[in-house]
């Protein structure tokens, strides 16, 4: 049986509904591409669609019915054999004897049900339920948003999700233009990380620790795609002294010349591919599937640099003495305050099924006027992922511990496709720094 961390208590049925949906919205992604390539291509940043399902019912199977429940057996056989993540390497999902699609499916929902008969029928659920369901969730949560940008890198159509907003109650969000300008942080002490006012934490959010930060001056939006397009219309890729000697390697390797998905259209104007479509681009969306040296160069560029999650974290969640000279005590779970997101605050959900310009949103500003800290998209940051002191792995051991000496670099805010109840100010992110398959910006900061 488990013992889990201090988690909050969530109520039987919210729990349920976010299980239902969760798995809602990774059928209304995959369904398709299972129909026409269940395996799809074999590459180094995607898993077989068909793999990748199943994966998802095994780890509530694992963790749900076997860690919580003690269920001797799962609800496949030889379940572990085909989807533990933890020994299966990632060339050889592509060679499995995977189920049917329809013995997939049929996995799915049996596990699923038998975690929803488990609950209370109603009322508050059981500590250990509330963290055990909410972490299987949220890892659900994390494979859909990845199913999306998997969807993008194979050029794929734009999924056919039952969006939560009807037309006429969506914002304004288009030709919202740009926001320019640096905002002024005075530094100062802050705790980074989550602590337990924070209904669900990951591990490597804990324990928070101290920092110190000094003053700083911060833009209050992501770099645009109009802003991208100078550097690289001034030869960028091909400067050598504007990549730090790894950065040049990639790009040389990769033979990069412009982000991943952009093009050059008939009328010599930038093209960017969004799923299967050429589009003109966006001047004022944020850059997107840029990497971290791709970011770095930018900056060496401009002038600029890259934040570190400290300065990125403190930017969003704390606020200034009314004579803006220091900082406030206390922190913000959210940038906006703690009330949690909607579709005033964040392009969140997948709702838009892309970026807004940089200047929406304005009612989810931080305290200092940085503006969509969450959502739209991820934003790399200087700081190399790894434990704060103290770090002790929590029951899916293999979610941090074993990516802390790769070199993967932290990524603040959500994207466009990140769930709501899934982002806040302390969550982090973390990639290796050659990946643009992600949706991944950056914001800068004054040298």
């Amino acid at each position: 049986m488990i013992t889990p961390p201090s988690t909050h208590r969530i109520e039987a049925d919210r729990l349920a509904e976010q299980l239902r949906d969760a798995r809602q919205r990774s059928l209304a992604l995959l369904e398709d591409l299972l129909e026409e390539r269940p395996l799809g291509p074999s590459l180094t940043i995607v898993n077989p669609p068909l793999w990748e399902l199943g994966h998802v019912g095994f780890f509530h199977d694992y963790f749900a019915l076997r860690q919580l429940y003690d269920l001797p057996d799962y609800q496949i056989p030889g379940a572990a054999q085909l989807y533990d993540s933890s020994t299966i390497a990632h060339d050889d999902r592509w060679e499995l004897p995977l189920p049917e699609r329809a013995d997939v499916y049929d996995y799915l929902e049996r596990v699923q049900h038998a975690m929803l008969s488990r609950l209370p029928d109603s009322g508050l659920a059981s500590e250990a339920q509330s963290y055990v369901y909410q972490l299987t969730g949220f890892h659900e949560d994390m494979h859909g948003e990845a199913f999306t940008y998997t969807r993008q890198t194979l050029g794929d159509p734009p999924p056919a999700l039952g969006l939560p907003l009807t037309h006429s109650t969506r914002p304004p969000v288009s030709d919202m233009g740009t926001l320019e300008g640096d905002v002024n942080i005075p530094g100062g002490r802050h705790t980074l990380g989550s602590d337990e006012s924070v209904p669900f934490r990951f591990d490597n959010e804990k324990p928070p620790m101290e920092v110190e930060v000094p003053p700083f001056a911060m833009a209050r939006a992501p770099v645009t795609n109009t802003e991208f397009a100078e550097f690289v219309n001034d030869n960028g890729y091909d400067r050598r002294e504007l990549w730090s000697e790894a950065g040049w390697r990639w790009c040389q390797q990769a033979q990069a010349e412009h982000p991943v998905y952009w093009r050059r259209g008939a009328s010599g104007q930038w093209e960017e591919r969004i799923f299967d479509r050429w589009q003109p681009l966006a001047p004022y969306q944020p850059v997107v599937h840029v990497n971290l040296y791709e970011a770095e160069a930018w900056c060496q560029w401009a002038g600029r640099r890259l934040p570190t999650e400290a300065e990125w974290e403190l930017a969003a969640s704390r606020a200034p003495t009314s004579d803006g000279q220091a900082l406030a005590p206390g922190k913000r779970r959210y940038p906006w305050g703690d009330t949690s997101p909607d579709h005033r605050h964040a392009n969140l959900d997948g709702w838009q099924l892309s970026r807004v310009d940089v200047a929406a949103l304005p009612d989810g500003d931080s305290a200092f006027g940085c503006r969509q800290m969450l959502g739209n998209v991820w934003e790399w940051t200087s700081s190399v992922f790894g434990p704060f002191p103290g770090f002790a792995a929590d029951l899916y051991r293999d979610y941090s511990e074993p990516w802390f000496a790769e070199g993967r670099h932290v990524l603040r805010g959500g994207a466009w496709a990140t769930r709501t109840r899934l982002i806040h100010n302390g969550y982090r992110n973390f990639f290796t720094p050659e990946r643009r398959d992600i949706i991944a910006g950056f914001r800068t900061c004054a040298r």
